[in-house]
Protein backbone atom coordinates (compact mmCIF):
# COMPACT_ATOMS: atom_id res chain seq x y z
CA UNK A 1 0.00 0.00 0.00
CA UNK A 2 2.29 2.40 -1.45
CA UNK A 3 1.29 6.23 -1.26
CA UNK A 4 2.61 8.00 -4.36
CA UNK A 5 2.09 12.00 -5.16
CA UNK A 6 3.40 12.95 -8.37
CA UNK A 7 3.65 16.23 -9.98
CA UNK A 8 1.34 17.45 -6.79
CA UNK A 9 0.65 21.74 -6.97
CA UNK A 10 -1.83 23.52 -5.11
CA UNK A 11 -2.37 27.28 -5.36
CA UNK A 12 -4.49 29.79 -3.47
CA UNK A 13 -5.18 32.27 -5.98
CA UNK A 14 -1.69 33.32 -7.46
CA UNK A 15 0.04 31.94 -4.47
CA UNK A 16 1.29 28.25 -4.76
CA UNK A 17 1.50 26.11 -1.39
CA UNK A 18 2.86 23.35 -2.66
CA UNK A 19 4.69 23.08 -6.24
CA UNK A 20 5.15 20.14 -7.99
CA UNK A 21 5.49 17.47 -5.39
CA UNK A 22 6.52 14.25 -6.30
CA UNK A 23 7.07 11.47 -3.30
CA UNK A 24 6.85 7.89 -2.62
CA UNK A 25 6.44 6.86 0.67
CA UNK A 26 6.63 3.42 1.55
CA UNK A 27 4.13 0.83 3.24
CA UNK A 28 4.80 0.02 6.84
CA UNK A 29 7.71 3.01 7.34
CA UNK A 30 8.32 6.10 9.20
CA UNK A 31 8.28 9.25 6.68
CA UNK A 32 8.89 12.23 8.12
CA UNK A 33 7.76 15.54 6.56
CA UNK A 34 10.13 18.72 7.70
CA UNK A 35 9.56 22.08 7.14
CA UNK A 36 9.27 25.98 8.23
CA UNK A 37 5.79 27.33 8.96
CA UNK A 38 4.55 27.89 5.54
CA UNK A 39 6.32 24.94 4.10
CA UNK A 40 2.84 23.16 2.69
CA UNK A 41 3.53 20.46 5.03
CA UNK A 42 -0.66 20.20 6.50
CA UNK A 43 -1.62 21.04 2.95
CA UNK A 44 -0.19 18.19 1.47
CA UNK A 45 -1.94 16.40 4.26
CA UNK A 46 -5.12 17.38 3.67
CA UNK A 47 -4.72 16.85 -0.07
CA UNK A 48 -3.56 13.19 0.58
CA UNK A 49 -6.76 12.55 2.87
CA UNK A 50 -8.90 14.29 0.50
CA UNK A 51 -10.00 17.19 2.58
CA UNK A 52 -8.76 19.36 -0.33
CA UNK A 53 -8.58 18.92 -4.08
CA UNK A 54 -4.92 19.62 -5.63
CA UNK A 55 -4.47 22.09 -8.48
CA UNK A 56 -2.49 19.29 -10.81
CA UNK A 57 -1.08 16.12 -10.51
CA UNK A 58 -2.14 12.85 -8.60
CA UNK A 59 -2.30 10.87 -5.21
CA UNK A 60 -2.73 7.62 -4.67
CA UNK A 61 -2.96 5.02 -2.49
CA UNK A 62 -3.02 1.39 -2.67
CA UNK A 63 -3.19 2.36 -6.39
CA UNK A 64 -6.39 4.12 -5.54
CA UNK A 65 -7.82 7.58 -4.24
CA UNK A 66 -8.41 8.32 -0.77
CA UNK A 67 -12.31 8.90 -0.31
CA UNK A 68 -14.32 8.16 2.72
CA UNK A 69 -14.58 4.71 2.33
CA UNK A 70 -11.24 4.39 3.33
CA UNK A 71 -11.72 6.39 6.37
CA UNK A 72 -11.72 3.01 8.31
CA UNK A 73 -8.30 2.18 7.31
CA UNK A 74 -6.60 5.90 7.74
CA UNK A 75 -5.88 7.74 11.05
CA UNK A 76 -5.27 11.45 11.22
CA UNK A 77 -4.38 13.80 13.98
CA UNK A 78 -4.44 17.43 12.67
CA UNK A 79 -2.14 19.90 13.88
CA UNK A 80 -5.36 22.05 15.42
CA UNK A 81 -7.03 19.79 18.02
CA UNK A 82 -10.26 18.78 17.24
CA UNK A 83 -12.50 17.32 20.61
CA UNK A 84 -15.76 18.30 21.73
CA UNK A 85 -15.05 20.00 25.13
CA UNK A 86 -18.01 18.94 27.18
CA UNK A 87 -18.36 15.48 25.83
CA UNK A 88 -16.66 12.37 27.77
CA UNK A 89 -13.28 10.60 26.80
CA UNK A 90 -15.57 7.52 26.78
CA UNK A 91 -18.53 9.58 25.00
CA UNK A 92 -16.12 11.15 22.25
CA UNK A 93 -13.96 8.45 21.19
CA UNK A 94 -17.26 5.85 21.04
CA UNK A 95 -18.87 8.54 18.86
CA UNK A 96 -15.55 8.72 16.59
CA UNK A 97 -15.14 5.03 16.08
CA UNK A 98 -18.81 4.16 15.62
CA UNK A 99 -17.81 6.67 12.65
CA UNK A 100 -14.73 4.10 11.22
CA UNK A 101 -17.06 1.35 11.76
CA UNK A 102 -16.10 -0.20 15.49
CA UNK A 103 -19.00 -1.21 17.42
CA UNK A 104 -19.14 0.14 21.10
CA UNK A 105 -17.46 -3.13 23.05
CA UNK A 106 -14.56 -3.17 20.40
CA UNK A 107 -14.02 0.58 21.30
CA UNK A 108 -14.26 0.29 24.90
CA UNK A 109 -11.40 -2.60 25.23
CA UNK A 110 -9.21 -0.26 22.79
CA UNK A 111 -9.81 2.89 24.93
CA UNK A 112 -8.91 1.10 27.85
CA UNK A 113 -5.95 -0.64 26.16
CA UNK A 114 -4.71 2.82 25.38
CA UNK A 115 -5.51 4.75 28.52
CA UNK A 116 -3.80 2.22 31.04
CA UNK A 117 -0.52 2.45 27.91
CA UNK A 118 -0.71 6.35 28.43
CA UNK A 119 -1.10 6.04 32.28
CA UNK A 120 -4.25 8.20 32.16
CA UNK A 121 -7.34 5.39 33.03
CA UNK A 122 -9.28 7.80 35.61
CA UNK A 123 -9.84 10.22 32.56
CA UNK A 124 -12.35 7.76 30.95
CA UNK A 125 -15.18 9.21 32.32
CA UNK A 126 -14.07 12.90 32.59
CA UNK A 127 -14.92 15.84 30.37
CA UNK A 128 -12.79 16.60 27.98
CA UNK A 129 -12.16 20.23 28.53
CA UNK A 130 -11.39 18.89 32.32
CA UNK A 131 -8.21 17.93 30.96
CA UNK A 132 -4.58 19.75 30.59
CA UNK A 133 -3.64 20.76 26.85
CA UNK A 134 -1.15 17.67 26.42
CA UNK A 135 -3.49 15.21 28.13
CA UNK A 136 -6.34 16.28 25.32
CA UNK A 137 -3.48 15.41 22.52
CA UNK A 138 -3.32 11.82 24.34
CA UNK A 139 -6.99 11.20 23.46
CA UNK A 140 -6.56 12.77 20.18
CA UNK A 141 -3.79 10.81 19.67
CA UNK A 142 -5.84 7.51 20.78
CA UNK A 143 -9.04 8.49 18.07
CA UNK A 144 -6.58 8.75 15.65
CA UNK A 145 -5.44 4.93 16.21
CA UNK A 146 -8.38 3.46 18.18
CA UNK A 147 -9.64 1.75 14.51
CA UNK A 148 -5.80 0.05 14.00
CA UNK A 149 -5.34 1.86 10.81
CA UNK A 150 -3.56 0.97 7.97
CA UNK A 151 -2.26 4.76 6.94
CA UNK A 152 -1.68 7.03 10.03
CA UNK A 153 -0.99 10.80 9.16
CA UNK A 154 0.27 12.89 12.31
CA UNK A 155 0.71 16.64 12.07
CA UNK A 156 2.89 18.21 14.64
CA UNK A 157 2.18 14.97 17.10
CA UNK A 158 4.16 16.38 19.48
CA UNK A 159 3.85 19.43 20.05
CA UNK A 160 2.87 20.92 23.30
CA UNK A 161 4.08 17.51 25.19
CA UNK A 162 6.78 17.20 28.16
CA UNK A 163 9.14 15.27 27.67
CA UNK A 164 8.36 11.79 29.39
CA UNK A 165 4.98 12.48 27.02
CA UNK A 166 6.64 12.76 24.07
CA UNK A 167 8.99 9.18 24.77
CA UNK A 168 5.18 7.70 25.80
CA UNK A 169 4.27 8.58 22.09
CA UNK A 170 7.33 7.85 20.21
CA UNK A 171 6.89 4.31 21.59
CA UNK A 172 3.23 4.30 20.53
CA UNK A 173 4.27 5.39 17.06
CA UNK A 174 7.11 2.89 16.86
CA UNK A 175 5.11 0.21 17.83
CA UNK A 176 2.45 1.05 15.49
CA UNK A 177 4.96 1.06 12.74
CA UNK A 178 6.13 -2.39 14.02
CA UNK A 179 2.66 -3.60 13.66
CA UNK A 180 2.04 -3.09 9.88
CA UNK A 181 1.10 0.80 10.30
CA UNK A 182 2.34 3.10 8.09
CA UNK A 183 3.40 6.57 9.55
CA UNK A 184 3.60 9.84 7.82
CA UNK A 185 4.54 13.01 10.24
CA UNK A 186 5.74 16.69 9.98
CA UNK A 187 7.24 18.05 13.03
CA UNK A 188 9.30 20.91 13.60
CA UNK A 189 11.55 18.88 15.74
CA UNK A 190 14.97 17.35 13.88
CA UNK A 191 15.90 15.02 16.64
CA UNK A 192 12.20 13.70 16.25
CA UNK A 193 12.57 12.93 12.79
CA UNK A 194 16.05 11.81 13.02
CA UNK A 195 15.64 9.48 15.47
CA UNK A 196 12.12 7.94 14.19
CA UNK A 197 12.35 8.17 10.49
CA UNK A 198 13.86 6.18 7.70
CA UNK A 199 12.73 8.08 4.79
CA UNK A 200 12.04 12.21 4.36
CA UNK A 201 10.94 15.35 2.73
CA UNK A 202 12.10 18.49 3.79
CA UNK A 203 9.89 21.30 1.98
CA UNK A 204 10.39 24.86 2.02
CA UNK A 205 7.70 27.23 0.52
CA UNK A 206 6.03 24.22 -1.17
CA UNK A 207 9.30 22.18 -2.93
CA UNK A 208 11.18 19.38 -1.70
CA UNK A 209 14.54 20.17 -1.30
CA UNK A 210 15.79 17.46 0.06
CA UNK A 211 14.26 13.97 -0.07
CA UNK A 212 14.87 9.75 0.63
CA UNK A 213 16.37 7.84 2.56
CA UNK A 214 18.09 9.81 6.36
CA UNK A 215 21.07 7.41 5.88
CA UNK A 216 21.75 8.86 1.96
CA UNK A 217 20.58 11.78 2.42
CA UNK A 218 23.32 12.23 5.01
CA UNK A 219 25.88 10.30 2.95
CA UNK A 220 25.82 12.96 0.07
CA UNK A 221 25.79 15.94 2.32
CA UNK A 222 29.41 14.95 2.37
CA UNK A 223 30.38 17.40 5.26
CA UNK A 224 31.12 16.01 8.30
CA UNK A 225 31.23 16.96 12.00
CA UNK A 226 34.27 16.66 14.48
CA UNK A 227 34.08 17.32 18.16
CA UNK A 228 37.42 17.77 20.27
CA UNK A 229 38.62 17.95 23.71
CA UNK A 230 41.93 18.81 24.03
CA UNK A 231 44.43 20.32 27.45
CA UNK A 232 45.51 23.09 24.43
CA UNK A 233 44.39 25.73 22.45
CA UNK A 234 42.46 24.48 19.21
CA UNK A 235 42.00 27.67 17.68
CA UNK A 236 44.74 27.06 15.50
CA UNK A 237 42.70 24.27 13.82
CA UNK A 238 40.23 27.38 12.13
CA UNK A 239 42.80 27.90 9.63
CA UNK A 240 43.27 24.47 8.20
CA UNK A 241 41.97 24.94 4.13
CA UNK A 242 38.43 22.95 4.37
CA UNK A 243 37.66 23.63 8.20
CA UNK A 244 34.46 25.17 7.13
CA UNK A 245 33.30 26.01 10.85
CA UNK A 246 34.93 26.48 13.71
CA UNK A 247 33.27 26.70 17.26
CA UNK A 248 34.92 26.99 20.62
CA UNK A 249 33.52 24.85 23.24
CA UNK A 250 34.82 23.98 27.55
CA UNK A 251 37.87 21.75 26.88
CA UNK A 252 37.85 22.25 23.21
CA UNK A 253 36.00 22.80 20.19
CA UNK A 254 33.73 21.22 17.43
CA UNK A 255 34.45 21.93 13.22
CA UNK A 256 32.30 21.24 10.46
CA UNK A 257 34.90 20.15 7.70
CA UNK A 258 33.94 19.63 4.01
CA UNK A 259 34.83 15.70 4.12
CA UNK A 260 36.71 12.67 5.83
CA UNK A 261 39.78 13.53 4.11
CA UNK A 262 39.90 17.09 6.14
CA UNK A 263 39.40 15.01 8.96
CA UNK A 264 42.34 13.37 8.74
CA UNK A 265 44.19 16.33 8.23
CA UNK A 266 43.16 17.98 11.57
CA UNK A 267 43.59 14.22 13.43
CA UNK A 268 47.83 14.75 12.12
CA UNK A 269 47.68 18.96 13.34
CA UNK A 270 46.57 17.70 16.34
CA UNK A 271 49.76 15.06 17.01
CA UNK A 272 51.88 16.25 19.58
CA UNK A 273 50.46 19.37 20.94
CA UNK A 274 49.44 17.90 23.82
CA UNK A 275 47.26 15.75 25.72
CA UNK A 276 43.77 14.68 23.41
CA UNK A 277 41.03 13.49 25.02
CA UNK A 278 38.47 13.20 22.32
CA UNK A 279 38.57 13.35 18.60
CA UNK A 280 34.85 11.96 17.30
CA UNK A 281 33.97 12.38 13.49
CA UNK A 282 30.11 12.74 13.52
CA UNK A 283 27.65 12.56 10.58
CA UNK A 284 26.11 16.10 9.55
CA UNK A 285 22.71 16.41 12.04
CA UNK A 286 19.42 17.01 10.40
CA UNK A 287 19.63 20.72 11.55
CA UNK A 288 22.83 21.00 9.70
CA UNK A 289 21.50 19.62 6.37
CA UNK A 290 18.39 21.82 7.12
CA UNK A 291 20.22 25.41 7.83
CA UNK A 292 22.20 24.68 4.68
CA UNK A 293 19.16 23.74 2.49
CA UNK A 294 16.46 26.41 3.83
CA UNK A 295 19.26 29.06 4.79
CA UNK A 296 17.84 29.72 8.74
CA UNK A 297 17.90 28.03 11.76
CA UNK A 298 14.75 28.13 14.15
CA UNK A 299 13.55 26.19 16.45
Amino acid sequence: MTLRLENVTKKFGSFTAVDDLSLEIPEKQIFGFLGANGAGKTTTFRMILGLMDQTKGSISWNEGSIGYDQSHLIGYLPEERGLYPKLKVQEQLIYLAKLRGMNKSETVKELDYWLDRFKVPEYKNKKVEELSKGNQQKIQFISAVLHKPKLLILDEPFSGLDPVNVEMLKKAVVDLKDAGTSIVFSSHRMEHVEELCEYLCILHHGTPVVRGRLKDIKRSFGKKNIRVHADFDTAYLEQIPGVTKYKPVQDGCELEVESENISQEVFRELQGKGFVRTFDLEEPTLNDIFIEKVGASYE
